[in-house]
């Protein structure tokens, strides 16, 4: 009888789980994209305080997403990586100083990202962008800094989870040495295509600066006052700086991404991290 009650009893619980997971999914979805909803919104409508209300959306956003890390309870182990690469990417950061724009936070928080998820990754670059901010000093621009790079590693997230495309044709010999009642792992797409980490770390990172430069256009000039041509020569003024920090990335993944990888992919064995 004790057996048959807790048979039952499992759909209902594994139901349940679904059920939240998908809500915090949807919750996730929705402060993502409010931000660019809103910006959309402000600009077609001519609205007044455009600034203040985008940054009152990000602000929002933020805890939504906060709050939904906090409502899945991670263990201890579970956070202690995020903190860490947290911490490496705010102090790469800061030792980068010097140099505009040549960062490591992007590339750290995409590798967090691609080896814990996308929640972590985002994490890992919205915690670094707030503690490094204590450094080079907190203003308006830190929710945004904390947005656009938590994207960037949100955005590695999602990635690292495309199955790459099955063979067309499949060998019957080669899904037998496999076993019988086993079937191959599905390969990842940025498995099988080494070269499209590097691609979206750079195309990440133009994104980034897009992201920043429209809070800048907001909070600095009146989009409507300014006109196309001065919104243009925001963007075609500060290309440059984007394109380093693009480049830079690469240049860090290029010599962090696998050895780290390997290394953080061993310790999630090893301690059980999902």
């Amino acid at each position: 009888m004790k057996t048959s009650d807790a048979a039952g009893q499992n759909p209902p619980v594994r139901h349940n789980r679904n059920h939240r997971a998908k809500g915090r999914i949807a919750l996730e979805a929705l402060s993502i994209c409010a931000t660019p909803a809103i910006l959309m919104v402000c600009t077609l409508t001519n609205a007044d305080q455009t600034a203040l209300l985008s940054l009152v959306v990000v602000l929002a956003s933020l805890g939504v997403f906060f709050a939904t890390y906090e409502s899945s309870a991670p263990r201890l182990r579970d956070i202690m990586p995020t903190v860490v690469l947290a911490a490496l990417a705010a102090a790469g950061r800061i030792l980068f100083a010097p140099i505009p724009d040549f960062k490591p936070v992007s590339a750290i928080a995409i590798i967090a990202g691609v080896v814990f998820g996308r929640k972590s990754g985002f994490m890992v670059g919205a915690l670094a962008a707030l503690a490094s901010n204590f450094f080079f000093g907190q203003g308006p621009w830190t929710p945004w800094q904390m947005y656009a790079w938590g994207l960037v590693g949100y955005g590695a997230g999602l990635l690292a989870t495309i199955p790459a495309k099955a063979p067309k044709s499949t060998d019957n010999s080669r899904l037998a040495e496999c076993g019988e009642g086993r079937s191959p792992r599905k390969q990842l797409l940025i498995e099988r295509h080494a070269a499209i980490i590097y691609v979206y770390g750079f195309v990440s990172c133009l994104m980034y600066g897009f992201i920043l430069n429209a809070w800048s256009i907001l909070s600095f000039y009146h989009a409507q006052a300014s006109g196309l041509a001065g919104i243009l020569l925001v963007y075609a003024t500060a290309l440059p700086f984007d394109v380093t920090h693009g480049a830079a990335t690469v240049v860090f993944l290029a010599a962090l991404y696998a050895p780290w990888r390997r290394k953080l992919k061993r310790i999630k064995s090893k301690y059980g991290m999902e």
